[in-house]
């Protein structure tokens, strides 16, 4: 009985191993390909800010009576106020919206070999972008995804 079973179990043995399928191991290296162009994509930030908007006061001419006045300029000359002063303004807050426009990424054009490509990447790689090349035969009977 033993002997009939370890025949079987041989058959079955090069019928699995051919089912199986042993992938390599990726072959790698890295190079540098030449930047061609490096664009940077902006973000736009809104954002409100309180500022002081300051404008001249009324002056005395405007806003007090002829009597106001008089009693005024009298006040001026004993008090010897200069005419160089510093005339009153009024100021209040003023809501304002800002915007803000900054680097989020970089499209950059490069070329490797004679053929171009195009990323994105998280900063500005300068003249020479280090790449990496990546070589996997293809295994038939695999499907591609």
């Amino acid at each position: 009985m033993l002997l009939p079973t370890l025949l079987f179990a041989s058959a079955m043995v090069p019928a699995w191993a051919q089912d199986t399928t042993v992938i390599q191991s990726e072959n790698v290296r890295f190079a540098y390909a030449q930047v061609l162009r490096v664009t940077p994509v902006y973000q736009t930030l809104t954002a409100n800010a309180v500022e002081e908007q300051c404008r001249p006061a009324a002056s005395p001419e405007e806003s007090e009576s002829r009597l106001a006045r008089v009693v005024g300029a009298v006040k001026g000359a004993l008090g010897r106020q200069s005419e160089d002063a510093p005339s009153p303004v009024d100021c209040e807050p003023v809501t304002v919206r800002k915007e803000f426009h900054r680097p989020i990424a970089y499209d950059v054009d490069y070329v490797y070999k004679g053929s171009k490509y195009r990323s994105r990447l998280p900063d500005d790689p300068g003249n020479r972008l280090r790449i990496r090349i990546g070589v996997t035969p293809v295994v038939s009977g695999i499907r591609d995804n």
